[in-house]
């Protein structure tokens, strides 16, 4: 199929519009979709929130009786089954459109095809694949779930120019400066889940929430009202980087709704100590460990335990990653220590690393990056393809993806 730049530029606008849900729809995909009466905008909405209804739905209310002939523009193919809102797609056939662009097809089972083979059993001409790749990454962890099983997995690191997280104390605050931690809450708060180890939560005590605008543990964000048709939204940008801190205080936002990731403690043995912020039940929590575990006294009453497999005196990553993904974890964030990272690296389950560098020097004791085991040649090092990098600060963020 050929696009037109028409086409291009509409279904651009639909991405823009998905990308504002982009921490609010967890387990549901991050939706837009702009309705096209001719030359003209008549309809533009987002998927706010999982149980509220989607992108078709605010896009086809603000178009009205417009609807009827036009172009919708989705970035997801539209739904066809009942849910906890009614079908997307029946909604589409029963105001009139003409035509249905969408970006990317649905693999989740109960679509998977299905609303486009309705919508064009109704007479709609439909297209599919405009921007498929762009709509893809923007829910990078719904496809992964879907389709592979798992969540999409961001590790993140922090290093200084030779290589190391942390002194050989163990000492790790901070490394970076203040503008890169307060990017790494936006990557948090995008996140499905926070992932980190109990060496971690030993040596440094993490909350693992979400502080946008340096603030509060959890960060209320308010629910966006409709954009008006044809409104420009080259202002809230077109990436993720884009998404300001100070998003409670943007005019016309109406009720709120927290962001908080699911914390996940790898936690074998249960031994995090009492007082670790990550108990404090302040947010949902989950903690992993073996099926020897025995902890006798009530640190870990304000949590959730489960069991996963071991193998070897360790966790089985991939029990672990489909486990989360049965409970609907999209993206999963990872801050932990090197050797926790350094497993699910070399186990081939990272899918991209997050990586600030200072520029700061930390000497050969300090501790490394990553615990990955020996390498017999040259031939057999591991290889990063570069997404992009940003400077931050002082401080350069990488973006990298696994050769695989």
């Amino acid at each position: 199929m050929s696009f037109t730049s028409f086409d291009h530029t509409h279904m651009a606008h639909a991405l823009r519009l998905a990308k504002r849900g982009l921490c609010t729809t967890q387990p549901n995909p991050r939706v837009g979709c702009v309705i096209v009466h001719g030359d003209e905008v008549v309809g533009a909405g987002w998927h706010r929130r999982a149980g509220e209804p989607h992108a078709e739905v605010f896009a086809l209310r603000e178009a009205g009786e417009r609807a009827r002939g036009a172009t919708a523009y989705v970035t997801l193919e539209p739904c066809a089954h009942h849910g906890r809102t009614p079908p997307c797609a029946d909604a589409l056939i029963a105001a009139g459109v003409a035509r249905v662009v969408i970006a990317a097809e649905d693999p989740f089972p109960q679509v998977a095809g299905r609303g486009i083979e309705k919508l064009r059993a109704a007479g709609i001409a439909v297209d599919t694949g405009l921007l498929r790749d762009e709509a893809r990454e923007l829910n990078c962890g719904f496809f992964s779930r879907i389709e592979r099983g798992r969540p999409f997995v961001r590790v993140k690191l922090a290093m200084s120019l030779d290589g190391r997280t942390a002194l050989a104390n163990g000492e790790s605050k901070w490394i970076t400066g203040e503008a890169a931690r307060a990017d790494v809450q936006r990557w948090r708060a995008r996140s499905s889940a926070i992932l980190t180890g109990s060496g971690t939560v030993l040596a440094d005590n993490p909350h693992l929430t979400v502080r946008l605008g340096g603030t509060t543990p959890a960060f209320t964000q308010p629910s966006p009202p409709g954009v008006p048709g044809g409104e420009s939204l080259a202002s809230h940008g077109a990436g993720f980087d884009s998404i300001s801190p100070g998003l409670a205080g943007r005019e016309g936002w109406g009720e709120g709704v927290t962001i908080a990731p699911l914390r996940v403690v790898l936690d074998r043995q249960l031994r995090s100590p009492a007082g670790s912020h990550v108990l404090d039940g302040s947010t949902p929590t989950l903690v992993l460990h073996g099926a020897d575990a025995v902890c006798r006294d009530d640190r870990y009453a304000r949590v959730e335990l489960a069991t996963v497999a071991e193998q070897g005196g360790a966790f089985e990553l991939p029990a672990v990653l489909s486990l989360l993904a049965a409970r609907d974890i999209n993206e999963l964030h990872v801050e932990a220590g090197p050797t926790l990272c350094g497993a699910l690296f070399a186990a081939g389950l990272v899918d991209e690393l997050l990586l600030y560098v200072a520029p700061v020097l930390l000497g050969d004791p300090a501790r490394p990056l990553l615990a990955l085991p020996p390498l017999a040649d040259m031939a057999s090092r591991w290889r990063l393809h570069l997404h992009d990098q940003r400077m931050l600060g002082q401080d350069m963020r990488l973006r990298l993806h696994p050769v695989l």
